[in-house]
């Protein structure tokens, strides 16, 4: 999905009830196509739906575990509020 030049992926229904009662931020997000591309081909590798919100949600999660980075209040990669993905 484009919106004003922004590439944005839409977030299923679990994704959007696993966030209800967290405030969230938006944010333009401007990468090269061919990183969308690639997030795309692994997406595709991946069993079930994923989307690119949520592809990309946890790789931020995954770099903030790795730099010792947390926050008891974010979920780890692959968890919502204790629950997997």
């Amino acid at each position: 999905m484009s919106h004003d030049g922004a590439i944005m992926a839409h977030m299923g229904p679990a994704a959007a009830k696993s966030h209800a009662n967290q405030p969230l931020e938006r944010i333009n997000l401007r990468l090269p196509a061919e990183i969308f591309r690639a997030i795309d081909a692994d997406r595709a590798r991946r069993a079930g739906i994923v989307s690119r919100n949520t592809w990309i949600t946890e790789a931020i999660q995954e770099k903030l575990l790795r730099e010792g980075v947390s926050n008891d209040k974010q979920p780890r990669a692959g968890e919502s509020n204790g629950r997997l993905l």
